[in-house]
C-alpha cells in the first residue's frame, strides 16, 4: 500500500509539473480552486460550476473548426461520459465562440451526449487559459472544487492520465 502511495504521489507531481508549463496556454494550475462561472446549456438551462460541487467535474473546451477536438471528442463520449455519467460525475463540453445553431450541427456531427455550453465571447474560455491560445484542452475538477489535472490537445498517454485521475477521484 505504501509503494503504491508514493507511486501515485510522484506521478501526480510529475504531471502537475508537466501540466503548469506555461506554453500550455493556462492561467490556472493544479491545486488552485476553479474559476466560478454561468454558463447556458443547449436546452436552454443556466448553470453556474459551483453547483456540481460535491461531484467531479470535466470541463472540455472545443470548437466545431478544431480538428482535434473532433478527434478527442468520440473518446470522452466512449471512455468517460458513457462510464462515468451514472456516477457522481458530470463532463461538460464548452464550445468557444460559436452560435447555437453551429454547436447543435457539431453536437450532431460528432455524435456526444455530454452536456455542451455556449461561451460565445470566450469569457469562460478566458478564465482557464489566454485569450488566443488553443484549444481542444480538459479541466479536470475535484468534489471540492478544485483542479486536479489539465490537458491540452489531444495526447494518447495523457488522456489515459486523466482517465486514471477520474477513476481515482470516483474511487472506481
Amino acid at each position: 500500500m505504501r509503494v503504491l502511495l508514493a507511486t501515485l504521489l510522484a506521478f501526480t507531481l510529475i504531471q502537475s509539473s508537466a501540466q503548469d508549463d506555461p506554453s500550455r496556454g493556462y492561467i490556472v494550475s493544479v491545486g488552485e480552486l476553479a474559476p466560478d462561472f454561468e454558463f447556458t446549456l443547449m436546452d436552454g438551462s443556466v448553470h453556474r460550476l459551483s453547483e456540481y460541487r460535491g461531484q467531479v467535474v470535466l470541463l472540455q473546451f472545443t470548437a466545431s473548426w478544431c480538428g482535434v477536438c473532433r478527434k478527442e471528442m468520440p473518446h470522452l463520449e466512449s471512455e468517460v461520459w458513457q462510464e462515468h455519467r451514472e456516477e457522481p460525475f458530470i463532463l461538460i463540453g464548452i464550445d468557444r465562440e460559436e452560435e447555437a445553431e453551429i454547436v447543435r450541427k457539431f453536437i450532431d456531427a460528432t455524435g456526444v451526449t455530454y452536456p455542451m455550453a455556449l461561451d460565445t465571447d470566450a469569457s469562460i474560455y478566458n478564465l482557464f487559459a489566454r485569450r488566443g491560445s488553443g484549444i481542444t484542452r480538459n479541466v479536470l475538477i475535484d468534489r471540492e472544487g478544485r483542479i486536479v489535472f489539465l490537458t491540452r490537445l489531444y495526447d494518447e498517454a495523457e488522456f489515459a492520465a486523466m482517465k486514471e485521475q477520474i477513476e481515482l477521484l470516483l474511487g472506481s
